[in-house]
């Protein structure tokens, strides 16, 4: 293959070396006498022996390679798709033969060669984004609008075809490479993970996960780098195209962590991962998220209570929608939990739960009621029902009586005969005392509204305007103030 790559530009290189006999063809086929060569008797080496062919094709394909490699280094204008046409094609054609050259490589590739790759990539991909582009629009308003398509992607998707064979090659040797695929390479290729066309993103994903694998040397700089861009994400920017593709990578790279985990890779779930429930656009990122998530829950089963700490922590108060999706995540750990860390959070856990039960959004009721679908779930549930039916119960017996969806009513009513048919004599008791609270609170509210009648009455006639200020006696001089 490198023989059809470097073609003739090789063939030039070997003939106009020195000492090749000048393109003769006599002086090629047959080799100097020793009466030529000054009667020595030896022969010296000449151009055409096999350890200088092969060094001369070397460097050759090493100088044919740069060339090409160099030309690629030209960056145009794409916003006018007329300008420099005839360039921008023979680049594109010179970029599909470096991904062919690559792919189909026989030998290692030199330094010299990984140095101006890496070069060329560099200077192709890493560039600003338009800030018309990068806008600060939250998500949620423009989820219905068409994706943006950079108008250079067809020449930039063979970079990064170029970039990951680059990467993936077994004659790239990765001791070596790594002095050009350093932190500042990786830092500016993380950056365009905020690149507003999905295509690139996608790219950018498969390479970062590829080079993860192969610079195992990168690897802490990676994570640390990310983590950086989660915290930016959180705490100031609000607003960032690639956090979904970045989980991606990580959940990927979290099931392959060994186990016990290491206390870094906890606080990247505490410090990295739980915060990424409080921006308002996590809708955008949930599944990849929660993925995340449940591989740190599969290698440490105690870190499920950290989690569902977290979840609560950041529970949405007015987002209906964001509500439902938490409820849905919390499933999906709950399901992992074991006994020892459910009872440790089951309280507050079942507080947040039956404040969702009496939610006036009855997709959300009805989501927390079909927590009590999951067998898991109801079954940790019936073990320490002592305690959570007590909590639960009053959220029922409200919905059962002032809800306004019959699909909640319904629901709840199936709720409330299981507990039934599970305890009913603790069923029972809760019902005495949810009376008698009402009682109670039923009692509060109607002194409440007899000492707010009676601050009415007593305020009336001020505010009436009925009350009459005494005034000052006729026969009483006014006060003259005196000058002194």
């Amino acid at each position: 293959m490198w023989k059809q790559f470097i073609g003739k530009l090789s063939w030039k290189s070997l003939k106009s070396s020195p000492g090749g006999g000048g393109g003769s063809p006599t002086a090629k086929s047959h080799p100097m006498s020793p009466r030529e060569n000054g009667g020595s008797g030896k022969p010296n080496a000449s151009p055409t022996s096999p350890s200088g062919v092969a060094a001369a094709e070397g460097r050759s394909r090493e100088d044919a390679f740069i060339q090409k490699v160099n030309i690629c280094c030209t960056v145009y204008d794409f916003a006018d798709r007329g300008k420099d046409s005839p360039e921008k094609e023979r680049k594109r054609q010179v970029l599909m033969s470096l991904v062919d050259c690559i792919g189909a490589a026989e030998e290692p590739l030199t330094e010299a060669m990984m140095s101006a790759c890496v070069h060329m990539f560099g200077v192709n991909l890493f560039r600003v984004f338009p800030p018309k582009v990068r806008s600060g629009t939250a998500a949620s308003e423009t989820e219905e609008d068409d994706p943006f398509f950079d108008p250079s992607w067809y020449h930039l998707q063979v970079v990064y075809e170029l970039l990951l064979r680059f990467v993936t090659s077994p004659f790239v040797d990765p001791k070596v490479a790594r002095k050009y695929v350093d932190s500042s390479f990786v830092s500016k290729l993380l950056d365009l993970f905020d690149s507003d066309d999905p295509r690139e993103r996608d790219c950018l994903k498969t390479v970062l996960h590829r080079i993860y694998g192969k610079f195992m040397g990168n690897r802490p700089f990676i994570r640390k780098a990310v983590s950086n861009i989660f915290y930016r994400f959180v705490s100031e920017a609000d607003h960032h195209n690639g956090i979904a593709e970045l989980l991606e990578v990580f959940g990927s790279v979290i099931s392959g962590f060994a186990k016990p985990l290491k206390e870094e890779h906890k606080l990247f779930l505490w410090k990295a991962l739980i915060p990424l429930h409080k921006p308002k656009t996590v809708g955008g990122y949930l599944p990849q998220l929660t993925y995340c998530i449940t591989q740190f829950i599969e290698k440490e089963p105690k870190l499920a209570g950290t989690v569902i700490r977290g979840l609560l922590k950041y529970w949405p108060i007015t987002n209906s929608q964001k509500e439902m999706m938490f409820l849905g995540e919390l499933e999906e750990v709950l399901e992992l939990i074991d006994m020892a860390e459910f009872q440790k959070c089951m309280v507050p856990l079942f507080r947040r739960i039956a404040t969702c039960l009496n939610s006036s959004h009855f997709q959300v009721a009805e989501r927390a009621l079909f927590l009590w679908n999951n067998e898991h779930l109801f079954d940790m549930i019936s073990q320490n029902r002592q305690v959570i039916v007590p909590i639960v119960y009053p959220a029922l017996e409200r919905n059962a009586r002032w809800h306004w969806n019959q699909s909640v009513l319904n629901v709840t009513m199936n709720v409330r005969k299981m507990f039934f048919d599970m305890d009913e004599r603790l069923l029972l008791a809760c019902q005495s005392n949810f009376q008698l609270e009402e009682e109670k609170r039923t009692a509060a509210e109607e002194r409440r509204r007899l000492v707010w009648k009676q601050l009415e009455r007593n305020a009336q006639p001020v505010v009436a305007g009925s009350a009459s200020f005494p005034q000052p006696s006729s026969s009483v001089p006014p006060v003259v103030p005196t000058v002194t």
